[in-house]
This record gives structure tokens, sequence and C-alpha cells, in this order.
């Protein structure tokens, strides 16, 4: 994914979303179902009733961008909620977009010593 700028907010919409919709069906459910503007410069994100397929609207200043990603093993991590916005920061995105658990992630090492 293009990296958008620093300072534009990431939300995820909570609860599934039906696939099929396109640009204008996303935009659409961001302003009536999130009450937020869709060309305000936000990512927003979504995600299909079976959860390997998420996909993420942007409007990056001169027009409207529309990614999709599908895991081919796997599920995306979402909130339990079926519905609201929850706020991400770009690092939660980047592990949300590997499949990866972004609530609570964990270091696999500490170190002990300096030296």
């Amino acid at each position: 994914m293009i990296a958008p700028p620093s300072g534009t907010r990431i939300w995820l919409a909570a609860g599934h979303t039906d696939m099929r919709r396109g640009m204008d069906g996303l935009a659409a459910l961001v302003q009536t179902t999130l009450e937020h503007d869709p060309f305000c410069g936000h990512v927003f994100i979504f995600r299909g009733r079976r959860g390997d397929l998420v996909k993420l609207l942007w409007f990056s200043g001169d027009g409207m961008n529309l990614y999709a990603k599908r895991l081919e093993r796997g599920r995306f991590i979402w909130p339990q909620a079926h519905n609201g916005s929850v706020h991400l920061s770009a690092a939660q995105l980047s592990m949300l977009l590997e499949g990866i658990d972004w609530r609570r992630p964990e270091r696999t090492w500490q170190p002990t010593q300096a030296a």
C-alpha cells in the first residue's frame, strides 16, 4: 500500500461489511454508519464476513483509493464489537495487514544485559 501522509488517522469499521461494495458504497458507509467524512484523508478499513478479505478506503487529495488484501491462510484479527469504529496506529495497521494480532503484540525477546 502507498503510505498515507503522517498524521493520517486510521479507522477500522467494526463488524463485517458486504465486500461487493466498491468505492461509492464504502464511502456511503463511512458517511452514514461511521459518521465520518470519507473525503477527509483518513483511512477506513472494512472486513468481509469470512474474515480473509479487507478493503481500505482512502482519499488522497486528488482521488479516492480502494485497496484490497486477501489472506491465503488465516483470518484478519478484528474487534468483537458489531458496530462503530476503532482507531489504529500505523504500526497496528501494518500488523493487521500481515495477519498479526495487533491488539496485544508481544515482543519475542528482551535483552537482559547491555554488554
